[in-house]
C-alpha cells in the first residue's frame, strides 16, 4: 500500500478541465508539480529497459553514494531528456560513452544534453553518478524518505518508503508511473555485520574492502521505481514454497532474528492461505520468477513488489484492530493480505497517474473482504466491505487532477471496494465476476493503465452501462439517495443527488426478505406492489447508497 489510507493525508484539488473531475474546487499546482508529473516530450522520447542501481548505505551518516545506469530506448529523436533526482542530492558526473554530459537541474527535475541526436529506436545508455543525505521520513510509510532506526538488541535498522513522494527521494531516475523498467540489477553495500533485502532474486553477495558487503539483486520483471527498495538490519531467513498456478512459488521469509520465533508462526497462517484465495480470484501470482518475499520492515508496510514490507507487530486486524468494525477484520493479519494484494493491483496492473491511484487501492482493499469470502463465506465478506463505509469521508473526488502527481481523497480504498462491491451486485454472477477480476490482470498483464482501460474493460466483459457508476463513485464526492414513497399500494422512486444521467439499477425489497432490481432514474416512477409498506421496504445493503422516504 501504499500509504494505508486510514491515516492518508487528504490532498486538494484543481479546475483541471478534465472529465476526471465533475467536482472542481480550485488549488494551485506548480511548476514543481508539473515537472514532477507530467509526462512531457523529454520524458516520453525514451523508453526505460534497464537499471542498474549500485549504491552504498552509510547508516551513521544517513547518507547514500554511488550510482544508476540507464540503458533505454529512443521513442522519438531527440538530444535532451529528462531523470529525475531531489535537489538536495548532489550529482558527481554524468557519463555516456566515456565523457561527461552537461546538465541543468530545476527542482526535483535534471536535464540532460547529448553531443548528438539519438534517432528514434537506438539503444543507448548513461550512467549518473550522485551522493548525498536523502529525505528523512518524518512518519513512514505516510511521509516518504529514508528510515532509521534500532532493533530491540540495539542493532541498526533501516529502509525506505516512498511511494507518491517518488523514488527519485533517493535515487536518480525516469520518475514517472507510465514507464516501468523491463528489468534491474539492485546492488547495495552495507556494513558487513548487516544483512540486506531488495526486491527480485539474490544474485550474490561481494566482501568489499571497506567492511561492507554488496548485495545483488535482479528483478526479471517491470517494476514501478516506488517499489525498489532495501532493508538493512539483523535479520534471520527462511524459505518454503507454494504450489500455485503456475507451479512452485519460492517464498521468503526475513524477520529480525529477535523476532524469528514468532514471525515463523504466525506468517505461516496467514501467506499460503493469502496466495491460495488471490489466485483463485485474481490469477496467477504475477512474479513468480522474482519469487514472494515478506520482509519485517521499520514501518507498517508497502507492496515492495517481490519484497512485501510488513510492520504490523505480528497481531491479526490492522495493528490488532478491525477497520470494518464487523469483527471479521480479526480473522486475518490485514499487512499480510492487503500488501501482498498489491502484487496484482498496483504492482502487475499499475496507474499511469497518480490521479488513477484508486486502481490499485480500492481493488486492493476488496481484496480484504474476497479473502474473507474464501475462508468465512459471503455473509461475512459483505459485512467487512460494509463495515468500511463508517471511514469513507466524501472528502473531494476519489480521482485526482492528472499530470501534477497528485493523489485523490483516501476514499479510494473503501468507497473504491464499495463501488466495486455495487458492480459485483449488478453483475449478478460470481464466477463472471471472477473472471472479470482474472481478465484484468490477464490483459493488462505487467502494464500501466488508465481509469478508462478499466472502466472500459469491466463494461465490456459485464455488459452493462456503467458510465454513470464511474463518474458518480469515483469523481464525485455525492453518495445516491433513493428517494422514495409509498401511497396504499403505489411506490413511487428515483435518485436524488447523483450525475446527470445516473441510471444504476438497485435492488430493494417489495416483498418481505426478498431483492428485486428496479432502475430508477432522475425522474418519478411509478410501480403497483401490494402489501408493500415503509416498515417493510428498504434498499439492499449490499449497495452503497442512502434512502430517503419522502
Amino acid at each position: 500500500m501504499k500509504r494505508i489510507f486510514y491515516s492518508i493525508i487528504l490532498l486538494g484539488m484543481t479546475a483541471f478541465s478534465t472529465k476526471a473531475q465533475l467536482l472542481k474546487p480550485k488549488t494551485a499546482y506548480t511548476r514543481a508539480d508539473t515537472l514532477r508529473g507530467m509526462l512531457t516530450p523529454l520524458r516520453s522520447c525514451y523508453d526505460i529497459n534497464y537499471y542498474h542501481l549500485d549504491v552504498k548505505i552509510d547508516i551513521g551518516q544517513q547518507s547514500v553514494s554511488g550510482s544508476n545506469e540507464f540503458k533505454f530506448t529512443a521513442a522519438a529523436d531527440f538530444s535532451k531528456l529528462q531523470f529525475d533526482l531531489f535537489s538536495n542530492l548532489k550529482i558527481d558526473r554524468i557519463i555516456y560513452k566515456g565523457s561527461e554530459l552537461p546538465y541543468t537541474r530545476e527542482f526535483n527535475a535534471v536535464f540532460v544534453s547529448f553531443p548528438a541526436t539519438i534517432k528514434k529506436g537506438a539503444k543507448d545508455s548513461f550512467r549518473v553518478y550522485y551522493y548525498g543525505k536523502p529525505t528523512i521520513a518524518a512518519n513512514p510509510p505516510w511521509d516518504g524518505g529514508f528510515i532509521f532506526k534500532t532493533d530491540k538488541a540495539g542493532k541498526p535498522w533501516a529502509s525506505v518508503a516512498c511511494e507518491g513522494l517518488g523514488a527519485s527521494v533517493w535515487w536518480p531516475n525516469k520518475d514517472h508511473l507510465s514507464d516501468e523498467v523491463d528489468s534491474m540489477l539492485i546492488s547495495i553495500s552495507v556494513p558487513k555485520e548487516l544483512k540486506e533485502v531488495s526486491n527480485g532474486r539474490l544474485r550474490s553477495v561481494t566482501d568489499q574492502t571497506d567492511g561492507y558487503k554488496q548485495y545483488n539483486w535482479f528483478v526479471g520483471n517491470p517494476i514501478n521505481n516506488y517499489d525498489v527498495t532495501f532493508y538493512i538490519g539483523d535479520y534471520a531467513h527462511w524459505t518454503d514454497q507454494y504450489q500455485g498456478e503456475k507451479g512452485n512459488l519460492s517464498l521468503d521469509y526475513w524477520s529480525l532474528k529477535a523476532d524469528s520465533l514468532v514471525a515463523k508462526t504466525h506468517w505461516d497462517a496467514d501467506v499460503k492461505r493469502m496466495l491460495k484465495s488471490f489466485e483463485y480470484w485474481f490469477g496467477p501470482y504475477p512474479f513468480y520468477e522474482d519469487g514472494y518475499k515478506l520482509v519485517q520492515a521499520p514501518h507498517l508496510g508497502m507492496e515492495h513488489q517481490s519484497a512485501v514490507a510488513y510492520g504490523n507487530d505480528f497481531k491479526m486486524g490492522y495493528k490488532g484492530r478491525d477497520l470494518s468494525g464487523s469483527g471479521w477484520g480479526l480473522k486475518f493479519d490485514f499487512l499480510v493480505v492487503h500488501e501482498s494484494g498489491h502484487e496484482w493491483f498496483g504492482n502487475n496492473i499499475t496507474a499511469k497517474d497518480l490521479g488513477d491511484m484508486w486502481v490499485h487501492e480500492g481493488f486492493t482493499n476488496y481484496s480484504e473482504p474476497l479473502f474473507l469470502e474464501s475462508y468465512y463465506g459471503k455473509e461475512a465478506s459483505s459485512a467487512y466491505v460494509q463495515g468500511l463505509r463508517k471511514i469513507i469521508s466524501n472528502d473531494i473526488p476519489v480521482i485526482a487532477p492528472y499530470n501534477v502527481n497528485k493523489e485523490g481523497s483516501g476514499d479510494m480504498y473503501p468507497k473504491g471496494a464499495n463501488m466495486i462491491h455495487n458492480i459485483r451486485q449488478l453483475i449478478g454472477d460470481d464466477e463472471k465476476f471472477r473472471s472479470i477480476l482474472r481478465g484484468l490482470n490477464k490483459t493488462f498483464y505487467h502494464q500501466t493503465v488508465t481509469t478508462a482501460q478499466i472502466e472500459g474493460y469491466i463494461a465490456q466483459k459485464s455488459g452493462l452501462k456503467l458510465d454513470k457508476v464511474f463518474d458518480q463513485y469515483l469523481r464525485t464526492i455525492k453518495v445516491p439517495v433513493l428517494s422514495y414513497h409509498i401511497t396504499g399500494n403505489k411506490l413511487s422512486y428515483r435518485w436524488e443527488n447523483v450525475v446527470e444521467g445516473f441510471d444504476m439499477p438497485v435492488k430493494v425489497s417489495l416483498k418481505p426478505g426478498v431483492f428485486t432490481l428496479i432502475h430508477p432514474s432522475e425522474k418519478w416512477q411509478e410501480a403497483v406492489v401490494a402489501g408493500l409498506t415503509d416498515a417493510t421496504f428498504k434498499a439492499d445493503p449490499a449497495f452503497y447508497i442512502l434512502t430517503k422516504n419522502k
